[in-house]
């Protein structure tokens, strides 16, 4: 639920984009780059609510599979009319089931479970913590990454960060632990996940696109084959819950990956990925105004710190 989208010397969190050729350059999008950074930074802001709302009334598996298979329907339609192959290799496909799984199936799961017993905003919180995951991880697992003072600097106030976020000081009294971890472990999903991309499909002959998709369509499989053990049939589809698994998918993951795609392509993954910054703020603020989530004061000043920290860890020195 968050976002670069190519192949850096530090991974990200991103839901589905992975590497695929450089495509050829391209009329100019009508919409201002500016404009579409701020709606999929909406997107995925408000897509910790939608989890919340969704689980309401489906199981967390259940919400999962909706999102998975709405998003695969809308990058099903856009490779359709593009006339996308699929990747023909069976080892790609191979490995794009594992990032499936890294990537979407089990991150989404979590954050589904999560939300069962923690507010959406401390979900989305958690979330920004994925960059100083990616950055840790990283270091042992890429051996072009090297640490550096800021980097470290960043990685120690990152983890401060989540230590106030937490309540550290209280004894993390009132924090549902489960729910909690479940949220983290999510947010170490994706750039366990990255790492896995970059080491197995950078020089696919695929187009990004069709390996999105075909991405997104090997984690719906997973999910559909999982649900069915776990679930039961719901009695009932609420409206209310059910827009808002649909736009979950079809939004949140669909055409978020969309817009994401394109900025990569205009102004680069540095300026795309910095989206990554704002979630966690709009899903703290749909949180407490739509869904009347409480708010302690030590809840937005840590996840600024984690932001600060997570901003260290990808910052470069100029040459």
């Amino acid at each position: 639920m968050s976002a670069p989208t190519a192949p850096r010397a530090t991974p990200e969190p991103a839901p589905a984009v992975l590497p695929g050729p450089s495509p050829a350059p391209a009329r100019r999008p009508a919409l201002d780059w500016r404009l579409r950074f701020a709606a999929l930074s909406l997107i995925w802001g408000f897509s910790f609510l939608l989890i919340k709302v969704g689980t309401d009334a489906y199981a967390p598996f259940q919400v999962t599979l909706g999102r998975l298979l709405s998003g695969t329907a809308v990058l099903a339609v856009v490779m359709a009319v593009k006339r996308e192959r699929l990747p023909r290799s069976a080892r790609t496909w191979g490995h794009l089931a594992v990032a499936a799984f890294f990537l979407n199936a089990l991150p989404f799961s979590l954050f589904a479970y999560a939300e069962l017993s923690i507010p959406s905003t401390l979900a989305g919180i958690c979330n920004a913590t994925s960059p100083l995951w990616g950055m840790a991880l990283s270091l042992v697992a890429l051996s072009e990454d090297r640490p550096t003072r800021r980097r470290v600097a960043g990685l120690g106030l990152g983890f401060l960060g989540v230590l106030t976020v937490l309540g550290a000081w209280q004894g993390f009294s009132g924090l549902d632990f489960s729910g909690t971890a479940m949220a983290l472990l999510a947010s170490l999903s994706y750039p366990v996940g990255w790492i896995y991309v970059r080491r197995t499909l950078a020089g696919s002959d695929a187009s990004t696109l069709a390996l999105t998709g075909s991405q997104l369509f090997l984690g719906t499989v997973q999910l559909a084959v999982v649900t069915p053990l776990f679930t039961t049939v719901p009695g009932g589809f609420p409206v209310v819950p059910t827009l808002a698994v649909v736009a979950l998918g079809a939004l949140g993951t669909g055409l978020a990956v969309l817009l994401q795609y394109g900025l990569v392509n205009e102004v680069g993954p540095t300026t795309a990925q910095m989206v990554t910054y704002f979630i966690p703020v709009i899903a703290t603020t749909a949180g407490v105004a739509v869904l009347g989530e409480r708010l302690s004061w030590n809840t937005p000043v840590g996840a600024l710190i984690v932001l600060a920290g997570a901003a260290l860890t990808q910052s470069r020195r100029r040459a």
